[in-house]
């Protein structure tokens, strides 16, 4: 009997059930493999979720602890408008809710005028916080050298730079000239200007367009990243004189007893000129109607005096007329308070002018020889035959300055 053929058969059958045992064996790694890899994707998936949940809630929670931080300057600049400033009560709130949010945030100012004030803000998302610290700074109204909300024009060969009145020895001036306008042209810089300090033109404004250099040697040249706001002058609470003052060839002195709300001030040459002397303390004037001012006429400040000018109308000054500040700078400030058109035409025969803040008007400063102080109007033109000199020691405001505020200073993230 032949048995062969049964041998054959049984090693096929051995040969089939080996490769159907690799074929499952295989099956069966493939499975695995996958099932670690779906594992494996599912895991950073989830990962990938709860990280984005993280950052969501984080950005909510940094948001809020944002608010916290601008409400708290808010509050902070609302005790301001109450004269005099009471800093035994400051703004605190605890749990708050952000609007349109289940955020919530708190806040706690701390500190004091003598060594200023600090913020401190926590914002809440779920389990998710963020807290922010900063400082707050007193400002006020003259930041900078010259600004204007559409045009400056600075007159051929003049020269910008900075000092300290209060302290000689202080070389750290920051010496800025700029615009709120992005408008081609909207500062000249004639042949010959050096401004020794940065040229500032508007949010997004194109420096090269905006900036109409004929020649001028200047620091840095920059768009501002945050937008300006000139707020408006509000006139302190005056006794109503029911007149106005009129000086004719001779000297009219006005000291503390005369502040009061006038219609005008008029002076006139005669055989000799119209003085206006400020002298005896700080003297408050505000000016309904016009200034006038004629030939070799003066308001003069005296030394140890101060002169605070709310004007409403306009300003004209003939030749050899205008003011004459025998102090600092800071000595007289001239205020223009009309919220339309206003033209002010500033003459001076010192060494020292004063500062100007009238966002509404055009103003004109002339001048025999260098000027001292700062200048914010609506169009500024500097013809002075000298220099101008920006007064670092204008920056030093008290709580009862006009229009001062409070502003962020330094930030950081605990």
């Amino acid at each position: 009997m032949n048995t062969k053929p049964l041998k054959s058969k049984t090693n096929s059958l051995k040969l089939s059930y080996g490769r159907g045992g690799f074929a499952l064996a295989t099956m069966m790694c493939t499975v695995v493999i996958l099932i670690i890899i779906g594992m494996g994707v599912l895991s950073v998936g989830l990962q990938s979720r709860g990280f984005a949940v993280r950052s969501s809630s984080d950005i909510v929670a940094r948001c809020a602890a944002d608010a916290g931080v601008t409400k708290a300057v808010f509050e902070m600049n609302e005790k301001l408008k109450i004269i005099p400033w009471d800093g035994s009560s400051l703004p605190e709130v605890t749990g708050e809710t952000l609007p349109n949010s289940n955020a919530v945030y708190s806040y706690a100012v701390s500190g004091n005028l003598t060594n200023g004030y600090n913020v401190k803000s926590k914002g809440q998302y779920g389990l998710r916080g963020k807290t922010i610290g900063c400082s707050l700074s007193l400002v006020g109204l003259f930041e900078r050298a010259i600004l204007a909300q559409q045009n400056v024009v600075l007159k051929a060969g003049m020269l910008v730079d900075g000092y300290n009145s209060s302290d000689p020895w202080d070389t750290n001036i920051d010496v800025q000239v700029g615009t709120i306008s992005v408008l081609p042209d909207s500062i000249v810089l004639n042949m010959g200007v050096v401004v020794k300090g940065n040229v500032a033109v508007g949010v997004g404004g194109n420096v090269g367009t905006v900036i109409k250099d004929l020649g001028a040697s200047t620091y840095r040249k920059y768009s501002m990243l945050e937008e300006i706001v000139l707020p408006p002058v509000t006139v302190p609470e005056l006794v109503d004189t029911g007149s106005d003052i009129k000086v004719q060839g001779t000297t009219l002195i006005v000291g503390p007893a005369d502040n009061g709300q006038y219609g005008e001030i008029e002076l006139k040459k005669a055989a000799n000129p119209g003085i206006l002397e400020v002298n005896g303390g700080d003297v408050i004037l505000y000016i309904k109607g016009d200034i006038s001012l004629g030939q070799n006429c003066e308001i003069i400040i005296k030394d140890g005096s101060t002169l605070s000018l709310y004007l409403e109308g306009d300003m004209k000054a003939d030749n050899s007329a205008g003011f004459n500040n025998e102090g600092v700078p800071s000595s007289f400030k001239l205020f223009g308070t009309n919220t339309e058109e206003q033209s002010i035409v500033l003459r001076a025969k010192s060494e020292s002018l004063g500062a100007i803040y009238a966002p509404n008007a055009d103003v004109v400063v002339m001048a025999d020889s260098d000027i001292y102080g700062s200048v914010t109007a609506k169009n500024v033109l500097m013809m002075a035959l000298g220099n101008f000199y920006y007064d670092k020691a204008l920056r030093t405001v008290t709580t009862e300055d006009d229009a001062v505020r409070f502003v962020v200073n330094k930030w950081h993230e605990e």
